[in-house]
This record gives C-alpha cells, sequence and structure tokens, in this order.
C-alpha cells in the first residue's frame, strides 16, 4: 500500500511517500527549486518520491494532506473579525491564496498530479505527533507537540503505542510558545521561520536580563506549562508584523532591522527568550509525565528543533529516554501526514524494527558514481577517482591539513540538518576554523556555531552526553577534561567578545557556554561518514570534525553534483568529494556565469 503525504501553501512544503508503513521517500520542495523554505506546491518533491518508489501517480492508495485548510481558514476568518477594522490590509493580502488555493485542495492534486483517487487531511498536530511516534525507537510513548500554529491548536499532548495514538489535550491560537519564539526573532532582526536557530545560536552570548520582563508583561504561566500572552504587544494575529509599539517600548526601542549591527540588547533578548522557552518546555513535559506516566517522549513541532532545550529536557531527566522527529517542522508534517492515515486511519499495526521507518531520515535523492562522472566529464571538470580505502585516506588527510571539504555522498537528508550526506566538513581542532567558515564559505554571521560529527562509541569521552543524538538535535557540554581553561582576563570579556577564546581541544565546534550540537555517527546509520571520522581519528586521535550543511547562507542545502559543484566554486572551499570522485579548487578551470549549470538551465 502507497500513502503519499503531502505538506504545503506555508513554510517548507514538502512530500513524503511512505510503502507499507516503512517511509522510503521524503524531500523538501526547496531542495529542488532552490527557493530557500519554498510553500509552493511541491510537484518536484512528489515526482522524486514516485520515482524513487518506480511508480506512477495512478499506483497511490491514498493522498494525504498535513493539516485541514476549512478549519484554518476558520480560525483565520475569526481572527480577523474579533479584530475588525484593524488588519484589513493583512486579511486582504491573505485571501487570494486562501481563495485559489488553500481551500481547494483535492482539485489542486487532481489538476497537478493527475490524481483521481482519495485525498484525506489529517489535523496539523495529530501529523507531528504521527511523525514523532512512529519512526521512533519506543513501542509507547507520550508525545509533546510545539509550534507556532496548525488549525487552532498551537501544543499538544498526547499518548501512542502500536494500537494507535491519542490526542489528551491542546493549547490554542493565539497563544504560542512558537510565536513568542518567533516575535523575538522579528524583533531580533531576523527572519521568522527561517531566522529562529540564530536566535538560538545568539543567547550564550546574552545575559538573560528581560526574563522577568517577559513573565510580568508578556505571559501568564500555568503549574502545566500552559500560558495566556498580552495580546496588547503582538500584531501577528491580524497585522503584517509580529510585534508593534507597545512592545518597542517594553524592550527599549524599535526592532534591529536586519543586517545591522548586532548589540548587546539583541543578545540579551535572544538569552531572555531562550530561557523562557526551555522553562516553558521543562513545564510541560513535567505535566505530560504527571498526567501520562509514561516512560518515553517523542517530540515534533517547529519547537522541537530547539536543541538546546531539548537537551535540557534530557538532562532533567524527567523521561527515561526521549526522541525527537528529524524533521520536526512543517516539512515532517508530510510525513507525519502519511503515516497517521496508515496507522490511524486504515488501523495498521506496526510491522519489524521501528528504527527502520525512517532510514536514519536519509530519504532523499542519490546519484551514482557513473551519473557523476558523466556530469564532471560533459563539463570537463578536473577530478581524481579512488576506491573506498584511499578516498576516506585522502579526505581524512585535507581535513588534518586545515582544509575545508565538500561531501556529498549517498541519500540526501529529510529535514533542517547535513548529516553527512550534504555536508560541508572541516577539522574540529583548528581555533580559526569557526571563522573562516563563517565568513569565506558560509557567507553569514560571526557568531554562528558549528556542529561536531562525532564517532557514537567515543562521544562520551568527548561530551557530557550518554547516548546516540545522530540527528544533530541534543546540545551537551563538552568533557572538562577537553575543556580548556580561561584566563583571567578571559573571564572578564562580555557578549560578542567570547567569540574567538579558544576554550577547547575542540575550539571549532565548542560553543561560548562550552556546549555543542552534536552528531553521533554509526556504522550502522552512515557507514561512508563513519569510515570517514574513523580514518582521521586514527590519524589524529581525535573522533570529532565539523560538520555544517551544504549550502550558503539563503540558499538550500544543495540536492545535486550540479548544485555542489557550484556552491563549491563560488566559495573557498578547497576540495570537493561526490561520491568516489575528489576535485581540488586549484585545478578547476575559472568559473563565470557562463559556467553556472544552475543559472543556465533556470534562464533555460
Amino acid at each position: 500500500m502507497y500513502i503519499l503525504g503531502i505538506s504545503a501553501y506555508y513554510h517548507d512544503s514538502a512530500a513524503a511517500l511512505v510503502k507499507d508503513g516503512i517511509v522510503i521517500a521524503a524531500a523538501q520542495e526547496e531542495r529542488f527549486s532552490r527557493q530557500k523554505h519554498d510553500f509552493n506546491f511541491p510537484r518536484k518533491s512528489i515526482a522524486f518520491c514516485l520515482k524513487q518508489a518506480g511508480i506512477g501517480i495512478s499506483k497511490v492508495d491514498y493522498v494525504s494532506f498535513y493539516d485541514k485548510p476549512f478549519i484554518k481558514f476558520n480560525r483565520l476568518l475569526e481572527s480577523y473579525l474579533h479584530y475588525a477594522p484593524y488588519g484589513i490590509s493583512s486579511f486582504v493580502k491573505a485571501m487570494p491564496l486562501w481563495l485559489k488555493q488553500k481551500l481547494w485542495i483535492p482539485d489542486l492534486i487532481s489538476k497537478e498530479l493527475g490524481y483521481s483517487g482519495k485525498v484525506l487531511f489529517t489535523e496539523h498536530h495529530e501529523a507531528h505527533a504521527a511523525s514523532a511516534f512512529y519512526p521512533s525507537p519506543f513501542n509507547e510513548a507520550a508525545i509533546l507537540t510545539i509550534d507556532g500554529v496548525g488549525e487552532w491548536a498551537t501544543s499538544s499532548y498526547g499518548m501512542a503505542d502500536d494500537t494507535g495514538l491519542k490526542i489528551i489535550a491542546e493549547q490554542h491560537f493565539p497563544h504560542s510558545l512558537g510565536l513568542l519564539y518567533s516575535a523575538f526573532t522579528y524583533f531580533t532582526g531576523f527572519k521568522v521561520n527561517s531566522g529562529e536557530y540564530k536566535v538560538m545560536g545568539l543567547a550564550p552570548y546574552g545575559e538573560p536580563k528581560y526574563v522577568k520582563t517577559i513573565y510580568d508583561n508578556l505571559l501568564d504561566v500555568k503549574d502545566d506549562g500552559s500560558f495566556r500572552m498580552n495580546m496588547d504587544y503582538f500584531d501577528y494575529v491580524a497585522g503584517l508584523r509580529m510585534t508593534n509599539g507597545k512592545f518597542n517600548r517594553l524592550f527599549d526601542g524599535p526592532p534591529r532591522k536586519p543586517e545591522n549591527p548586532l548589540t548587546q540588547r539583541e543578545m540579551d533578548l535572544a538569552r531572555s527568550v531562550q530561557e523562557v522557552t526551555e522553562d516553558l518546555v521543562l513545564k510541560m513535559a513535567q505535566h505530560v509525565k504527571n498526567e501520562t506516566g509514561a516512560k518515553h517522549l517523542c517530540l515534533a513541532g517547529g519547537v522541537a528543533l530547539n536543541c538546546v532545550a531539548n537537551g535540557k529536557l534530557l538532562r532533567e531527566k524527567i523521561f527515561d529516554d526521549i526522541w525527537i522527529q528529524p524533521a520536526a517542522g512543517d516539512a515532517g508534517g508530510a510525513l507525519g501526514s502519511a503515516l497517521q492515515v496508515y496507522h490511524v486511519h486504515l488501523q495498521k499495526p506496526v510491522q519489524g524494527n521501528k528504527k527502520l521507518i525512517q532510514n536514519y531520515s536519509y530519504l532523499g535523492p542519490e546519484y551514482n558514481n557513473p551519473g557523476i562522472q558523466s556530469f564532471l566529464d560533459e563539463h570537463d571538470y578536473p577530478y581524481k577517482l579512488y576506491d573506498d580505502e584511499l578516498l576516506f585516506d585522502c579526505v581524512s588527510s585535507f581535513i588534518d591539513e586545515g582544509k575545508i571539504v565538500g561531501w556529498f555522498q549517498g541519500r540526501m537528508e529529510f529535514g533542517p540538518r547535513a548529516l553527512g550526506n550534504r555536508s560541508i566538513i572541516g577539522d574540529a581542532r583548528s581555533p580559526e576554523m569557526q571563522k573562516k567558515m563563517n565568513l569565506k564559505i558560509k557567507y553569514r554571521e560571526s557568531f554562528r556555531p558549528f556542529a561536531p560529527s562525532v564517532l557514537e562509541e567515543e562521544a562520551h569521552k568527548w561530551f557530557d552526553l550518554d547516548r546516540p543524538s545522530p540527528y544533530m538535535l541534543l546540545v551537551a557540554d563538552v568533557k572538562k577534561e577537553k575543556q580548556k581553561t580561561m584566563s583571567a582576563d578571559q573571564q572578564k570579556l562580555f557578549g560578542i567578545e567570547k567569540l574567538n577564546v579558544d576554550r577547547s581541544q575542540i575550539p571549532a565546534v565548542t560553543h561560548v557556554d562550552y556546549s555543542a550540537r552534536i552528531q553521533t555517527v554509526s556504522k550502522v546509520s552512515n557507514p561512508r561518514y563513519y569510515n570517514l571520522i574513523k580514518r582521521f581519528f586514527e590519524k589524529t586521535g581525535c573522533p570529532v570534525i565539523v560538520n555544517t550543511s551544504f549550502n550558503v547562507r539563503g540558499e538550500p542545502i544543495v540536492e545535486s553534483p550540479e548544485q555542489a559543484y557550484t556552491c563549491f566554486m563560488r566559495t573557498e572551499m578547497d576540495a570537493l568529494v561526490l561520491g568516489n570522485f575528489v576535485l581540488l579548487k586549484e585545478d578547476q578551470p575559472a568559473f563565470s556565469e557562463q559556467n553556472d549549470w544552475r543559472k543556465k538551465h533556470e534562464l533555460d
């Protein structure tokens, strides 16, 4: 049985194809369209999923959509009517997309795909819940979903086992932890629905100066983690902005304009909203534990991508273990919607090894060596071909020499994190690597941290983490014995001055608070990436390398060899590895827009 799950028309459109309860393909539309956070109908993602399965649309038994548009439209109308006549311009701006597309999903699916079968709709937070539980390793677990907003729900909790999934309670719009965090994302000058992780990365540079202000003025929090927001300070219900003048006066001035220099105020705001978020997540989780008595917790929704809060939740030991859906945001709703239809609507049981349901989130397109060679030969790009053993030896030497390498292997990851198949990698021991990668490779803010990829069996020796973290969704401290003691002068540094302090044996992945966002790599989860890191470990005694996504700021992660080559040539990467082919920057022909494959084909 094939079920095609779709998410679209808000942000991060995606498609996922489930065959007999196993996710066999999933991808975000942005990777194909090259439009970051593309919200349009995911026709290219769907085409990939069907191609991966070797079927046409006629073989699909059900198409599932990740929320219920009529309920969401009802919420929109009620919200605008409540605030009328204020917000009329926002209402007028929203209506065309609703009237032309969002209310006619079955017709659009039929038109776009030529599909004549049944289209089913799951509720937004049900889709998140299904995406969290069914691919998890647990046979029974509580579920907590937290995001901006679905139809009405902004967070929910429930219980699930092999016989079904039930939502127990919800919190409703406009009271939303996700939207609170997005309001501060907007106010600190970053883009809503994409810049939230920047706020999380900026937080350790600040002080929690505004925590009391937030609690005293913006939130009325109950013991169970539910809360009401004081909407006098926010415009997102019916306006075109997240915050208003009253919010400005409360937080010492207007929002930072994008690209303006960051000040200590933005760092303190980021730290404050991050601490409030952590507090609320812990309160919610404790309430879920009290109500369900469950040993395990599954998480999804955009807030579940806050790996600092996840790490704190794990350390609090409220639950024996937690599992977070790696595509926790709206893209993962496509996957969850399909699984919800299979297991809940059709009442199909979970079968076999649950760890195989999502294939460690390597669910996207794959390019084999013959196809890569054809691309390279067609464009006369110089390369060397190595067998696996020589490849891992060569690339590990590059890293040891301080080179930055584009690493393109296997199936593309599903979700926002690069997990070793569409990655840029480097030496975690280098004090210059973070600055070099940010400014010369990623073209992004210097404060942004990088993640370590570490051999799973060695992780406990380098980080305060006692379990695997294959999806880069847990933050833990670098081990004390791997840290470097700061001098008296260094300890006096404030704010962004902390950035360039060499604070551990792996400074490129050690944040200013001695934490790191960890990806553990095992032989099972990603054997090629594992073998590369192991070879580096054998040479250097360090089982840790830097891993960041293979893209530059403002662009999606690369999907194809052509995109990888373009990114390689537009940045100061030293080497590119496509499958078993190694390309050195100094060997390549001069790069110009005429050589730019992607732009040429867009113009065609």
